[in-house]
């Protein structure tokens, strides 16, 4: 069984060479190579390198060089900007990177975008026109993600960690699945795959967590393990989980079968992906 993590950060220590845009509640470092390091404890074969958007905003020029010092272990992917009007000029320099896979878009809350911005529209075209996945982080703001997935039915959409809200520190809210109706309604739109990542973090009792799996059980069977990709979104979960806790109880369960588990845990990621890890 190929394992790739759908999601991880990597980032270097802040410094004035590549200065974070905000310091979160994550360590003072981990680097490419304590990622790989982390990675090959516990026997995870590759990852999706996501460039940490608080960190770096649209600068993936660390994602880069951690691709070229270990190029068969991460599949890259960088956040783009709807307010560049020439993004997809980006876009098509980034096609061209070595080992890059997706992009990426934010629509949060947060951001207080709407999902019918043109930028967004620019970075759905070119997304088709470019063969890459598009990346969407729209937990808390589901409405919104539905939207611009309908609006783009060419476009390969990679729904990032559950389309639910998780929290940075425990202990989980007190409804911590409440939008899930919402992600199973999601399921319906062939366009679209999601990243089963954080999920630990969304337990109310310790690890291995026992009480993630009913509400998976009904994802999986709205999505279908082909359609779901695991990981587990460190080092955001830094504070929740450690990088063990986040992967073993996948690997441990008896509540999937092996063809269920070697999809879940590689082969959904290397099909949306298009990448496989090379050791």
């Amino acid at each position: 069984m190929t394992v790739i993590d759908s999601q991880i950060h990597a980032y270097e220590a802040n410094t004035p060479k590549r200065p974070w845009h905000t310091v979160p509640n994550w360590p003072p470092h981990v680097t490419g190579d304590e990622m790989v390091a982390a990675m090959d404890k516990v026997g995870v074969d590759g990852a999706i390198f996501i460039s940490a958007f608080s960190m770096y905003r649209y600068d993936a020029s660390y994602a880069v060089e951690v691709q070229r010092a270990h190029p068969g272990r991460f599949g890259i992917v960088k956040p783009v900007d709807p307010d560049d009007p020439a993004v997809a000029d980006v876009v098509a320099d980034w096609k061209k990177t070595p080992g890059t896979v997706g992009i990426r878009i934010m629509l949060t809350q947060e951001a207080g975008r709407d999902p019918n911005d043109p930028g967004l529209d620019r970075i759905c075209r070119a997304a088709v026109k470019y063969d890459f996945p598009l990346n969407m982080l729209c937990w808390g703001n589901l409405a919104a993600g539905a939207t611009l997935i309908d609006r783009h039915p060419d476009t390969r959409f990679i729904l990032d960690h559950l389309g639910i809200l998780q929290p940075r520190t425990p202990p989980a809210p007190a409804e911590p699945w409440a939008d899930l109706p919402k992600v199973l309604d999601l399921a319906k739109r062939k366009n679209v795959v999601i990243k089963v990542s954080g999920a630990c973090t969304l337990s109310r009792q310790p690890y291995p967590f026992p009480d993630i799996w009913e509400p998976l059980a009904r994802i999986f069977d709205a999505w279908g393990f082909e359609r779901c990709l695991w990981g587990t979104d460190w080092t955001r979960a830094f504070a929740v989980v450690n990088y063990e806790q986040a992967v073993e109880p996948f690997v441990k369960t008896d509540r999937l079968s092996a063809s269920e588990r070697a999809m879940l845990m590689g082969g959904a990621c290397a099909k949306a992906y298009g990448w496989s890890p090379k050791k």
